[in-house]
């Protein structure tokens, strides 16, 4: 039986609240507890270098967005034309440089410490696809340069996307399709990706290193371990 709570009333501890909205909040409390989403320690193999370069990456992308944004408000083109513009250009342009090369190490990184293990395959996926959108948001960025670089690049991706049959749906030469994949479509997904990776780090803790095992020697109950010394041996 369902508590009696009138109008206006506070539920007494220990009855949960009704309706979507409170399954939805204790499905996000279950899934992401306070400790989780806001950790205020982390275990000490975090201190390494290689750790670095995911926080990096968030920093440079805040930077790029910031830079972004401020390009768009005026239209494309009057960064030609004003020296602030440039100024904010070239923040937009280095700060995109930093978190590629950031990114790359993070993923490659990632990729030699095997970040898929214990259950964190679909951290790694919505990482790799992250890079992805990236590369395809980079790439119509210099598409809406409006300059000589930006007609050369694009003249030369047509035949190549037309060879494989996508020109007709993603047409470099369409100066606005690509400013609209610039700013709007291919951020979104890049911002909501990274997000969603973000939660899935919370969720499921930072990966730690691989352990250093002798032959026989996997430790009880890493399933992840016991798999590789399976695997391993040549």
């Amino acid at each position: 039986m369902s508590a009696d709570i009138t109008p206006g009333s506070v539920p007494s501890e220990g009855v949960e609240a009704g309706g979507w909205t409170g399954a939805v909040r204790r499905g996000a409390v279950r899934a992401f507890p306070p400790d989780k989403l806001l950790p205020d320690r982390q275990p000490s193999y975090v201190a390494s270098w290689i750790y670095v370069f995911g926080v990096l990456t968030l920093a440079a992308l805040a930077v790029v967005i910031g830079t972004g944004c401020v390009l768009a408000l005026k239209g494309p083109g009057w960064w030609h034309v004003s020296s602030t513009g440039r100024y904010v250009n070239a923040l937009h342009l280095w700060s995109v440089e930093l978190f590629m090369a950031f990114m790359v190490i993070h993923l490659w990184g990632k990729f030699f410490m095997a970040a898929w293990r214990g259950r964190r395959a679909m951290t790694w996926i919505t990482g790799a696809v992250a890079f992805t959108a990236s590369v395809g948001t980079a790439f119509t960025g210099y598409l809406t340069q409006q300059n000589f670089d930006s007609q050369w690049i694009s003249t030369q991706a047509k035949d190549g996307l037309n060879s494989v049959g996508i020109g007709a749906f993603f047409n470099v030469l369409d100066f606005g399709q690509m400013l609209m994949w610039h700013i709007v479509l291919l951020p979104l997904a890049l911002v909501g990706l990274t997000v969603w990776h973000v939660l899935l780090v919370r969720h499921r803790g930072v990966v730690p290193p691989i352990p250093l095992l002798t032959a026989g020697d996997a430790p009880e109950g890493d399933p992840a371990a016991e798999a590789g010394d399976e695997g391993g041996g040549s």
